[in-house]
C-alpha cells in the first residue's frame, strides 16, 4: 500500500517505523503481529504480511486489524484499519 497525505501526495516515510496487529476484538490482550516493511520511503510504500505459522493458529472468525506508522518524534498515525475474515480451507 502507499501512504498519501490529505492532498493525495506520497508521504515520505524516512525516519518512520511501522507496525500492524490482528486481534479478535479491540479489547483482546493477545494479538497476531504482521510483518511490516517500509519498502520505499520516498513513495510511502509499505507492505504487510503474516507468516503461515501465524495464520495457521487463527481460528475461523472475524478479526480486527490496523497499521500504525510512527514518526521520529514519536507521533503515531493509523494508516488503515479494518476487519479480516478468516475461513477454513476448502481445498484439501
Amino acid at each position: 500500500m502507499n501512504v498519501d497525505d490529505a492532498q493525495g501526495d506520497a508521504v515520505n516515510l524516512s525516519g518512520y517505523s511501522a507496525e500492524a496487529q490482528l486481534r479478535k476484538s479491540y479489547y483482546s490482550t493477545t494479538a497476531n503481529n504482521f510483518t511490516v516493511t517500509i519498502t520505499n520511503n520516498a513513495t510511502g510504500e509499505i507492505t504487510m504480511a503474516m507468516t503461515a505459522a501465524n495464520t495457521a493458529n487463527l481460528s475461523p472468525s472475524r478479526y480486527y486489524y490496523d497499521l500504525l506508522i510512527t514518526a521520529g518524534d514519536g507521533t503515531k498515525t493509523r494508516v488503515i484499519e479494518g476487519i479480516a475474515t478468516v475461513s477454513p480451507s476448502v481445498t484439501k
